[in-house]
């Protein structure tokens, strides 16, 4: 039996400041590896929702609408939440979600999300927590306490709707954290997804990528005080890759 995947957490070009996969080709390459569905979850924006819808139905695809949101947190750090859209009313929700945080939440050059405004504006929509979500950073901290009762919380808005993701591409922390979100999956009876957080559509495209995110911040690609966030595993791999 061939082994089948979908990836759910993916930015395409319209994450301008992290992202190489323009739509067109990542539609050919699902088609290509045999992928049933694809989300695409977008940085803090839907802007590539209707041409992404489009050339997924063209090709037999069934598109997932997504997006990556920033939250703010009250110790001036942020965290990264994954948001699904299951239904028309999962859409206008993260809709709201979004312009909200465009219309109210700036700061700096980014927004964010403030985290009451997720107790009364998620119907239709999944949560995935991974290892830059609240729970994340507080599993690699060790605060295990603190990262069930961050799960509770969101378990108050979003009921059995929320995940963690599991990401193995040779990042700083991924081991720590997967063995740490296991452990509180099994604890708390959380459902578990397999994610390659996907920046670029093939493995050759690495340094393009890390081009596109030195243009974005400002640097250059040989300063060796930059950031390195992202790893050259970040590409679409295809189901038995992923197995």
């Amino acid at each position: 039996m061939q082994p089948s995947f979908v990836h759910l957490h993916l930015h395409s070009e319209y994450s301008l400041v992290d992202s190489t996969v323009r739509i067109d080709a990542l539609v050919a390459r699902c088609a290509e590896l045999g992928l049933p569905a694809v989300a695409v979850t977008d940085q803090n924006n839907l802007f590539a929702l209707v041409k992404f819808f489009r050339a997924a139905q063209g090709a037999g695809i069934k598109p997932v609408a997504g997006s990556d949101l920033w939250v703010a947190g009250a110790d001036g750090q942020r965290q990264r939440l994954t948001l699904l859209c299951r239904n028309r009313e999962g859409f206008l929700s993260l809709s709201r979600l979004l312009s909200r945080a465009y219309l109210e939440g700036h700061q700096g050059d980014h927004v964010a999300i403030q985290p009451p405004w997720l107790e009364d504006s998620v119907a239709g929509l999944s949560l995935i927590a991974g290892r830059e979500s609240g729970i994340g950073q507080r599993l690699l901290d060790g605060r295990l306490d603190e990262a069930r009762a961050e799960l509770e919380h969101l378990r108050r808005s979003f009921g059995d709707e929320v995940y963690f993701e599991l990401s193995r591409c040779g990042r700083t922390d991924e081991d720590r954290h997967l063995e740490a979100a296991l452990e509180l999956a099994a604890l708390a009876d959380v459902p578990v997804l397999a994610s390659n957080d996907v920046r670029f559509l093939d493995a050759d495209d690495f340094e393009a990528h890390e081009a596109r995110v030195c243009i974005a911040s400002g640097r250059v690609l040989g300063d060796p005080r930059r950031p390195r966030d992202y790893s050259a595993e970040q590409y679409l791999k295809s189901p038995q890759q992923m197995q």
